[in-house]
C-alpha cells in the first residue's frame, strides 16, 4: 500500500513520501532532472531512515504525480522549485532538513542552501556540477541514443532503460531498470513532459551569492566513472565551498547504484548526525 501524500505548494500539487519518525532529523531528498521521487529508491529511504532520519522523497513539477505542464511549455524557474522544496517542508511540519541534492538538481539545492540558508541543515551534492566552463566535457564514449517515438510506450521504455545503461559505467541491472521506468511512467500524465520540460525551464540561480556562500556543512558524493561529470567537477564544488569533504565512490558512474549504496548510506548518516 502506497504512503504517497499530495499537498498543495505555491499554488501546485506535490507528491511526497515520507520514511522513519518525524522526530528524528529530517533528510530531504531531491533527485535530478526528469527524475520523480522513485529513482530513490524505496530500499534506500527505508535504510537511510534506519539510521534514525525522517526521510522525505518527492516528485517535484513535471515529474510522478505532481503537476505537470504542457510539453515545451514550463511556466517555472529552477528558484521555483527550489521555494516548492522549501514549500513541500512547512506542509510537513519540518523547519530544517538536510538536503542531498542529485545531479541537474544540485542547482536546486545551491539556490536552497543561499538564499534558504535558515532551512538547511547541511548539504549533500551528489553527481553534481558547479557547471564551471574550465571543467572537463561529458565522455566522448556515451552512446548516441536518439529520440523516442513518445506515441509508443514501449519505445520510450527502451530509450529510458539504455540511457540509464549509458549513465552506469558498468554497474547496470536491466531487470532493475526496466521495472524503475515502467513504474515511472504509470505515474505520470505525460511523460514526454517528464523527459522535456526540466530541460526547458528558466536556470536561475541564487540572489545571494554562489557555493562559496554556503554556510551549513557541505558533502560532496561523486562516482570515479561518472561519464557526465567526472571527478573534476566534484572536486571543484568541494574546493568553491568553506570545509567541503569529497567523497569519491568507486565504480560507480552517473548517481550511486544499489551494489555500491553503503559507502553512500555510511557518509550520508555521519554527514546528518545530530551535531
Amino acid at each position: 500500500m502506497t504512503t504517497e501524500k499530495l499537498f498543495q505548494v505555491n499554488g501546485v500539487e506535490l507528491c511526497a513520501e515520507t520514511f522513519g519518525d518525524p522526530a528524528d532529523p529530517a533528510v530531504l531528498l531531491i533527485h535530478g532532472g526528469t527524475a520523480s521521487m522513485l529513482w530513490w529508491d524505496a530500499a534506500f529511504c527505508t535504510r537511510l531512515a534506519g539510521y534514525g532520519r525522517y526521510v522525505i522523497r518527492y516528485d517535484q513539477r513535471d515529474t510522478g504525480r505532481s503537476t505537470t505542464y504542457p510539453v515545451g511549455e514550463p511556466p517555472y524557474a529552477m528558484s521555483d522549485l527550489a521555494a516548492d522544496a522549501v514549500g513541500l517542508l512547512d506542509a510537513l511540519g519540518v523547519a530544517r532538513a538536510h538536503v542531498v541534492a542529485q545531479s541537474m538538481s544540485g542547482g536546486i539545492g545551491l539556490i536552497l542552501g543561499v538564499d534558504h540558508a535558515p532551512r538547511v541543515a547541511s548539504m549533500t551534492f551528489a553527481s553534481t556540477s558547479p557547471g564551471d566552463d574550465d571543467l572537463p566535457s561529458p565522455s566522448g564514449e556515451l552512446p548516441q541514443i536518439g529520440t523516442p517515438d513518445w506515441g509508443d510506450p514501449l519505445d520510450v521504455e527502451e530509450y529510458v532503460v539504455r540511457s540509464i545503461e549509458a549513465e552506469s559505467a558498468g554497474v547496470f541491472d536491466e531487470e532493475a531498470a526496466r521495472a524503475l521506468v515502467r513504474a515511472d511512467m504509470a505515474r505520470v500524465a505525460n511523460y514526454e513532459a517528464v523527459m522535456t520540460n526540466h530541460y526547458s525551464m528558466k536556470f536561475d540561480g541564487p540572489q545571494g551569492g554562489g557555493f562559496g556562500a554556503l554556510t551549513m556543512p557541505v558533502l560532496v558524493v561523486h562516482g570515479d566513472s561518472d561519464p557526465y561529470f567526472s571527478v573534476a567537477h566534484g572536486e571543484a564544488i568541494r574546493d568553491a565551498v568553506p570545509d567541503g569533504k569529497l567523497v569519491v565512490v568507486a565504480g560507480a558512474g552517473h548517481g550511486i547504484p544499489e551494489p555500491l549504496w553503503d559507502e553512500f548510506l555510511a557518509a550520508l548518516a555521519k554527514h546528518t548526525e545530530p551535531s
